[in-house]
């Protein structure tokens, strides 16, 4: 199982790693904002991650870290 780490003070949420996960784990979060007025990205369900960031090579800002 991997393990992703989604800096939410790096995240923009520009939504790209939402459409590059083939599982469509990732939403951008509807509840809360990070300190720069964004919705960041979360994980709804790490348990099913391949591990194959995906996410981590799209995202623009390097805000996530994919470890297997």
């Amino acid at each position: 199982m991997a393990k992703v780490t989604i800096n939410e003070a790096l995240c923009k949420g520009c939504g790209l790693c939402v459409e590059a996960c083939p599982k469509k784990l990732l939403v951008l979060a509807t509840d809360h904002i990070n300190a720069k007025g964004y919705h960041p990205s979360t994980m709804t369900d790490e348990s099913q991650c391949v591990g194959c960031a995906s996410c981590a090579i799209m995202c623009p800002d390097v805000a996530i870290k994919v470890e297997r």
